[in-house]
């Protein structure tokens, strides 16, 4: 038994299972448990399964949600993990851009800094914006 995440290199890789047809989210073996607390609380159900040799752990989006609502919820893990620093993937057919964009404007509004005059100044050098 393997994993995309393993075979990738990734810290997640989101697909729909082609025997099961639920998505998943697989981690690397012996992902810390860090990684796996952060998809625990974005939603996804966390799944062992222990052998003889090492413990496979994964997640699943939720079983009785919607088509529509499980790929909203595993498109709206991906802005939480890039910003925590993990390297993430879907693939497209479980992807709903909208959701991902959502909760990518979501996580910048939580980040923001509430106030400008607290960020120190930048000392290099600034290119300007154009089409602003």
């Amino acid at each position: 038994m393997g994993n995309r995440a393993d075979d990738t290199g990734s810290d997640v890789e989101i697909y729909r299972d082609a025997v099961s047809g639920a998505i998943r989210a697989d981690t690397p073996t012996g992902a810390p448990e860090t990684l796996l607390a952060v998809l625990d609380s974005l939603g996804l159900e966390r799944k062992t399964v222990t052998t003889s040799g090492p413990e496979y752990v994964w997640h699943e989006v939720p079983g009785g949600l919607s088509e529509d609502k499980q790929k909203r919820l595993a498109s709206r893990a991906i802005p939480t993990l890039l910003m925590a620093g993990y390297v993430a993937n879907i693939t497209t057919a479980t992807f709903d851009p909208d959701a991902y964009l959502e909760a990518a404007n979501e996580a910048r509004a939580q980040h923001a800094v509430p106030d400008a005059q607290a960020v120190a100044p930048h000392t290099g050098t600034a290119r300007p914006r154009h089409g602003r």
